[in-house]
């Protein structure tokens, strides 16, 4: 039913942060809605994931290590993103997600 739940992993990744977005993976599903790998060639630094929700609502979520922060050119594509309307979050916990999604779906 899904692809890729976190196998292979990219330079840099530990497997907490692998945890908490196989974690978003199911609580989205659950929740009906859809995550999908957000890579973008040639663009650097764009967050991690893309979560559509019923009514057409997409958001793009970056995923961390618990406790650690988006570096700073994450930080200025998450900006650039905003500007242009979009809904940006970064999520590091299990908790967080939690929150996240009873917000939003």
């Amino acid at each position: 039913m899904f692809a890729n739940f976190g196998g292979g992993k990219r330079e840099g990744t530990t497997v907490l942060e692998s945890a908490v977005e196989w974690y978003l993976q199911v609580k989205v599903m659950k929740a009906l809605g859809v995550t999908y790998k957000f890579v973008s060639p040639g663009r650097r630094n764009v967050p991690d994931r893309i979560v559509i929700w019923p009514a057409g609502r997409v958001h793009f979520v970056e995923m961390k290590t618990p406790g650690k922060t988006a570096r700073p050119a994450q930080v200025r594509e998450h900006v650039r993103l905003r500007k242009m309307g979009c809904k940006v979050f970064v999520l590091d916990t299990k908790a967080k997600v939690d929150k996240y999604v009873r917000e939003n779906a």
